[in-house]
């Protein structure tokens, strides 16, 4: 039995052939939108989805008869019972029949989720969460993902739009949020946010390491800069760091303090600091958690599945569906 797991995104599609073992066995990609272009037709899309599929199972060497189940996660409010994409700004979708219209060209039934969730839902079937009943995996990226996963299935809500961990609001009054709030996790928290952080303190201090990094130019900073700087000792690499894991240390006190998970997963790009980000975060957090005291206390690790969680997580909705 293999199944396959679709993770769409706004400029790209990964599709992955996906065995009993959770393991992919073959791949295949294809864009989605170019950059600064309008979003394509989504119909265009979906026939691209559909041969990205087909080409997947022809690279894992099986035929498209022995595939069972077929996932797809995708950015935005997804509507799992009745297969509607509701709504989708970075695929300028709305109140779109995406399961449907991949049914009609697969010839199977399409499972259908947020992609963060179906990322979460994959480290918690194959991945750092595996095994864990009640887990939530939070990806630190151009924003801050969240995925809930509950009794073993995945909590969206009764909208179908929970799981917003990046929109709780950290700073009253705070920094400005692209989804309109003031403060928001997302924006202290995220990858974007670090690259602002690291610039702006480059700029207060001309003799930070930083600069030598970069080679002199503010835009070739990335979310390792101010890491890096930090490893070596310097004084506003220091700083950098320390606060901007404080951000991230008060969000996921919260959402400790709020659901008391067996495992909170960390992914994204600035997970791939390891003991460098998670040392610091356990102090701040043992000294912010709710019931410090009490015997059993949430995990605090590293997402182990990369970019391929969403995958897998997709290939497995038929499970939370059951």
């Amino acid at each position: 039995m293999y199944n396959l797991g679709i993770d769409l995104g706004g400029m790209s599609v990964k599709v992955g052939v996906v065995d009993e073992n959770n393991a992919i066995i073959g791949k295949a990609a294809v864009p989605t939108n170019s950059p600064n272009q309008p979003p394509r037709p989504a119909d265009d899309i979906m026939d691209d989805i559909a041969t990205a599929c087909r080409l997947a199972v022809e690279n894992a060497g099986v035929s498209f008869d022995e595939v069972e189940h077929i996932g797809l996660g995708c950015p935005g409010s997804v509507n799992n019972s009745t297969g509607m994409l509701e709504f989708s700004g970075n695929l300028g979708m709305k109140n779109y029949p995406v399961a449907e219209k991949l049914e009609e060209r697969l010839g199977r039934k399409v499972f259908i989720e947020n992609d963060a969730n179906a990322a979460a839902f994959g480290e918690s079937i194959a991945g750092a969460a595996k095994g864990a009943k009640n887990a939530v995996c939070v990806t630190l990226g151009t924003g801050v993902g969240g995925g809930i996963i509950i009794d073993g299935k995945i909590y969206s809500g009764s909208n179908y739009a929970g799981g917003e961990l990046g929109h709780m609001v950290i700073v009253a009054g705070g920094k400005h949020c692209t989804c309109g709030r003031d403060g928001c996790w997302e924006a202290y928290a995220s990858a974007t946010a670090l690259i602002y952080q690291t610039q702006i303190k480059m700029l207060d201090d001309k003799s930070s390491t930083m600069w030598n990094i970069v080679d002199g130019d503010l835009r070739n900073v990335n979310g390792k800069t101010a890491f890096d700087a930090y490893r070596m000792g310097d004084k506003a690499g220091c700083e950098v760091v320390d606060r901007y894991i404080f951000y991230i240390a008060c969000g996921i006190a919260n959402v400790i303090n709020i659901f008391q998970p067996d495992i909170i997963c960390i992914g994204g790009g600035v997970s791939k600091e390891g003991d460098t980000l998670l040392a610091p975060l356990m102090s701040y957090v043992n000294k912010e958690r709710f019931g410090k005291n009490l015997a059993k206390q949430t995990e605090i690790v590293v997402a182990k599945l990369g970019n391929d969680a969403g995958i897998i997580g997709a290939a497995n909705l038929y499970l939370n569906a059951e």
